[in-house]
């Protein structure tokens, strides 16, 4: 016979292991230098590079809504091929790295920023707070 408890499971939510340490899974250390970026340092960046995206954007193009993505997409491609991190990262202190495969990083930078684009791929995370976009192009933003 089933249990109240049985049915209700699902409330306390996904199971966890309490001695999973974020990131360990991509060989990542647990904090300092190198360790995954936190959640709130993540949106955060993500402002800022809208922000500078659409300044541009008001300033250039009269705010033009695909301007505006234009740039949020030709920014991340160049900052993070040249130099692993978007102006927003480079604020909060943080960097995108390689973390699975071995390929180049213009080609991860195309691959990031065309999912990203999506949306829907940057709600979706994992345990190592990975979102689809960096899994599917092998990255880990983490701290610098």
């Amino acid at each position: 016979m089933m249990e109240r408890k049985d049915l209700a499971s699902w409330l306390e939510g996904a199971p966890q292991d309490a001695d999973y340490v974020r990131g360990s899974a991509l060989g990542l250390p647990p904090d300092g230098p190198g360790s995954v970026a936190p959640f709130g340092c993540r949106v955060v960046t993500l402002l800022i590079d809208w922000a500078v995206s659409s300044g541009v954007s008001a300033l250039v193009f009269s705010y033009d809504p695909l301007a505006t993505l234009s740039l949020f997409a030709a920014m991340n491609l160049v900052m993070l091929t040249l130099w692993g991190a978007t102006p927003g990262q480079l604020l909060m202190g943080l960097r995108t790295q390689p973390v699975a495969r071995r390929t180049p990083m213009l080609l991860r930078a195309v691959l990031r920023t065309a999912v990203m684009l999506l949306v829907l791929p940057a709600a979706i995370w994992n345990r190592d707070r990975q979102p689809l976009h960096d899994v599917i192009a092998g990255t880990a933003v983490v701290r610098s």
